[in-house]
């Protein structure tokens, strides 16, 4: 599996439509690409228009297949005006625990969420 972690500002008067967009767009994500098995965004407790991210995916092919798909294009397209500055990633990583086996196990589960 690759994982990325990262973050995003938000424009503070931007913030509640960011949410919205963004909460949209992780559940087609998580619903409609196989190949995608976390996807996280949180929120800073301090700082509410700092914003975090960490996806799993199956490798790193299916990253660059999220990029492109329709979903995620559209996200970009209606909040990169929001952003304060673009994303960050801080890095790139491989997963240790669950296990690629319990990721897929935990996929269907996500959608309920």
């Amino acid at each position: 599996m690759y994982a990325i972690f990262g973050a995003i500002n938000v424009k503070p008067e931007h913030v509640g439509a960011f949410r919205e967009a963004t909460i949209c767009e992780a559940r087609g994500t998580v619903r409609d690409e196989p190949g995608v098995f976390q996807f996280h965004i949180l929120s800073d407790a301090d700082t509410p228009n700092r914003f975090y991210y960490f996806e799993i995916f199956r490798d790193e092919a299916a990253a660059e297949a999220h990029w492109a798909t329709e979903n995620f294009t559209t996200w970009w397209a209606t909040v990169e005006g929001m952003l304060d500055g673009g994303t960050q990633r801080i890095s790139n990583m491989r997963t240790l625990f669950p296990s690629d086996q319990g990721l897929e196990k935990q996929k269907a589960g996500l959608l309920d969420w």
